[in-house]
């Protein structure tokens, strides 16, 4: 199977992709350092993403810049962080992405525990996880020729540490078990699910 991981250089998406690799054609995209450079806020620059790679059976990403800080600075410009980036982007993943995966192939997208439990300094990221929840559930029932669509929502990963002491209380999921949420997203046979790890 031809997977392209987008958000490869990350610490999730190097993990998925050394995981992947050794059963699957993976290739990895990002805005370095990886096959294929793509920058996610550009329309552009994901077609030329998927010109490069041609067909592939799934699309994995892993990637979504928002803005992580107090509600009290907040404007239109850091708020748009998070819709250009982990929405939108995604969001043109699959828009773009149909007209280039295989029949019965599947997009699976990272939203994340924000969605459903806010944390402080944290909004953006919660309103474009639900935006990208929102539009899995309506692509799910839209796309043709067998495709699925899935998100797999996390909480903070045992990876990040540096992130901790923004979700007290939280139990870090660990790299195994996102990946086996991806693993669901990406081979079994629903469509249209929020793959809750928490």
């Amino acid at each position: 199977m031809k997977i392209i991981i987008v958000g490869a250089s990350g610490t999730m998406g190097k993990y998925l992709t050394n995981a992947f690799r050794q059963e699957h054609d993976v290739v990895t995209a990002a805005s370095k350092g990886c096959d294929v450079q793509v920058d996610i806020t550009s329309v552009a620059s994901i077609e030329n993403m998927y010109q490069q790679v041609d067909a592939f059976d799934a699309l994995i990403s892993t990637a979504g810049p928002t803005y992580v800080g107090p509600w009290k600075k907040m404007t239109d410009k850091e708020f748009r962080k998070g819709v250009d980036g982990k929405m939108m982007g995604q969001i043109n993943l699959v828009l773009i992405g149909q007209h280039y995966i295989n029949p019965k192939g599947s997009f699976s997208l990272i939203t994340g525990a924000l969605t459903y439990e806010p944390q402080l300094n944290f909004a953006n990221a919660s309103a474009a996880n639900g935006a990208v929840e929102a539009f899995v559930r309506a692509a799910a029932i839209e796309l043709d020729n067998g495709i699925r669509i899935n998100a797999v929502s996390p909480t903070v990963i045992e990876h990040s540490p540096q992130y901790f002491p923004f979700f007290p209380g939280d139990i870090p999921v660990t790299m195994q078990e996102l990946e086996y949420g991806f693993r669901k997203a990406v081979f079994g046979a629903n469509t249209g699910q929020v793959i809750k790890l928490y």
